[in-house]
């Protein structure tokens, strides 16, 4: 259990010394820092609000920021926990000592507690009662689903936030702030706008990995000038190059622009490779556009397009799979849901193809659009409703379950088309049987 002065000292590391003073200082999250939110009114409530929040986002975007702002502008003892090392009885001692400030001292108390998913049942438990009778002001942060990693008592007391992953301006925002700021590189070195995108581009939104790459940048720029190496002239800044930051952070810089034709590049690869039947490949392209800090969510979207796309009915669990690997990947965010999203695209990448679906739906909707559609046969139209059997509306319509095979001979698509045939399953995978029923079913149906 750590109390959290106001003060930095010097030798932190940058992500610290940079960290906001007030929720003004907040880059990023508009939609939670407007006049009037919950945030704005925890944080000017000297006398304490009530209100109890779990910050659910990705990894450095801000969650331990506001909460150390909130405590800084309120005026109120601020105290941190780490799920990771507190127990029941560091949160009892907690409460016990913001129950005694409380009601000796009038002094409000504001809990943080950092991974609360860490938290055992019995330990959230423990939170209950301050946070029902008001002794603390509970914020937790959470970078997994609440809905899954809090209990049902303590979620349904608190105010559940959704933190975004910062945007690429929000990050450029930072680095030139950190760069100029006295409390971060105080203009000791120039970022050029290649080595601002590298950074960007590494960073994935997340904030502390922004600037630590940018600390780590820096000290190889200063070096490399220290060393009689750099290239500039002796009284200009040494400057931080996409080079730099690649040589700095230790990690291959990506040629990967997310708004240019990289980005085209990459996704088209990883399609055609998954397409091609081709799981390296595929494997290979997905990494490099985790690695170049591609947003997860679009790459499960284009999963699931895929799987419907490309397999189709070849094998109907590939969308199930890669379904669920949207789901995960929503569920629990980078790092982890790289596997998820591997295991969707290697299954894909595997399965027998068919592009039949996209073709049946692609056709019909030609047609459609030509005009190529005739009225709904009486037999089929609705005869539900008050005098439509006047018009012959139902009128001969044959049930199916009444045959015994569960088909029988009947006109389902308008005069016009009444022969067009769109769907046309292949022979690989499932479809193979999908093939042989239908092409019975069309006998039965159509009289084939």
């Amino acid at each position: 259990m750590t109390q959290i002065s106001g003060s930095t000292a010097a030798t932190a590391p940058l992500a610290v010394r940079m960290r906001p003073r007030s929720l003004d200082e907040v880059v990023g999250q508009k939609h939670l820092l407007g006049q009037g939110s919950p945030l704005r009114v925890i944080a000017s409530d000297s006398e304490g609000s009530a209100v109890s929040v779990i910050l659910w986002g990705p990894p450095g975007t801000g969650k331990t920021t506001m909460a150390q702002a909130i405590a800084h502008t309120s005026g109120r003892r601020f105290v941190e926990l780490s799920a990771v090392t507190a127990g029941i009885k560091d949160v009892r001692a907690v409460m016990e000592r913001a129950l005694n400030d409380r009601d000796l001292y009038d002094i409000a108390t504001v809990l943080f507690l950092d991974e609360i998913h860490r938290f055992t049942k019995a330990q959230q438990d423990a939170l209950l009662p301050g946070v029902e009778n008001g002794w603390v002001t509970l914020i937790a942060a959470t970078t997994e689903n609440p809905s899954f990693s809090v209990i049902s008592p303590l979620l349904s007391r608190s105010l559940l936030l959704t933190l975004e992953s910062l945007s690429d301006a929000d990050i450029a925002e930072l680095l030139n702030r950190a760069t100029s700021d006295p409390r971060g590189l105080a203009g000791a070195v120039e970022l050029t706008e290649e080595g601002c995108d590298a950074l960007v581009q590494l960073s994935s939104g997340d904030a502390r990995r922004a600037l630590t790459g940018l600390e780590a940048a820096a000290g190889s720029a200063l070096a490399l000038v220290d060393g009689g190496e750099g290239t500039a002239p002796t009284d200009a800044l040494p400057q931080i190059t996409a080079e730099i930051v690649s040589i700095s952070v230790d990690r291959a810089l990506l040629r990967y622009d997310k708004d240019g034709d990289q980005h085209y590049d990459v996704v088209s690869a990883f399609i055609k490779s998954m397409r091609g039947s081709d799981p390296d490949a595929a494997i290979h392209y997905l990494a490099r556009m985790i690695e170049a800090g591609e947003d997860p969510r679009f790459i499960a979207r284009r999963l699931m397009v895929h799987a419907a796309e490309d397999v189709g009915l070849a094998d109907p669990q590939a969308l199930t799979i890669a379904v669920a690997a949207a789901q995960a990947t929503q569920l629990i965010g980078l790092p982890e849901a790289r596997i998820p999203l591997a295991e969707a695209t290697i299954y894909i990448a595997t399965a027998p193809k068919s592009n039949a679906v996209i073709s049946a739906i692609d056709a019909a909707i030609s047609d459609v659009k030509a005009g190529r559609f005739g009225a709904v046969p009486k037999p089929l139209r609705d005869a539900h409703y008050p005098g439509a059997k006047k018009f012959g509306h139902g009128k001969g319509y044959r049930y199916p379950h009444s045959d015994p095979r569960g088909v029988l001979r009947q006109q389902y698509l308008p005069d016009e088309i009444a022969s067009a045939t769109y769907y046309n399953p292949t022979t690989h995978g499932n479809e193979r049987e999908v093939s042989e029923r239908l092409e019975k079913i069309r006998r039965i149906t159509r009289g084939e």
